[in-house]
């Protein structure tokens, strides 16, 4: 069995969206202006477009790839997750999960990445980590994926912490044995 998928968002889980005075000393400060951010800004041109605040964690990068998950961008960022975010991290380019539908919801009350994902997942277990989950999309996960999937909520005002790299690395070791790693098994 290959690797779990684990989906990753920028905003919130990588990208902290604090408003701190002063940053915390694990995060490092970035100011870009990615097409997905212009796009937010419709009535301005783009060189008006303010620039995005990027506050992340230079660890993340090692600590992700140490995890036993195959990682993928789930995230409104898309390939500019791979420009503005892996670099800054020390992660590889990933693949990405391209969306249909960016308007905010999805079927059954879910999230709009929520069907992308199970899509995309065609059957593997998977851990997402985001800020927009709720309850609708465990739901919506639990009755349309055959396989495990965790769906791990982020405080977007600390983003990705130790207890958060824990849930997952433990999550993996609760999977049956059919859909445990190659590499672990």
């Amino acid at each position: 069995m290959p690797l779990p998928l684990l989906y990753l968002d920028v905003d919130g889980p990588l990208n902290v969206l604090n408003h701190w005075p002063e940053e915390p000393n694990n995060l490092t400060v970035h100011r870009v202006r990615p097409q997905c951010w212009v796009r937010q800004h419709p009535n301005l041109h783009s060189d008006d477009v303010p620039e995005l605040v990027l506050r992340l964690n230079p660890d993340h990068g090692a600590e992700l790839a140490d995890l036993p998950y195959e990682l993928v961008w789930g995230t409104t960022w898309e390939e500019e997750a791979n420009e503005f975010i892996a670099l800054r991290i020390g992660l590889p380019a990933l693949p990405v999960v391209t969306w249909a539908n960016l308007d905010g919801f999805g079927p059954e009350g879910t999230y709009f990445k929520t069907a992308e994902l199970v899509r995309h997942a065609a059957g593997r277990p998977f851990a997402w980590v985001d800020d927009q989950l709720d309850q609708a999309d465990r739901e919506y996960v639990a009755r349309h994926h055959p396989a495990p999937a965790l769906l791990h909520y982020v405080d977007p005002a600390k983003g990705l912490d130790l207890d958060d790299f824990e849930t997952l690395a433990a999550w993996v070791d609760t999977l049956p044995a059919e859909y445990q790693p190659a590499a672990s098994a």
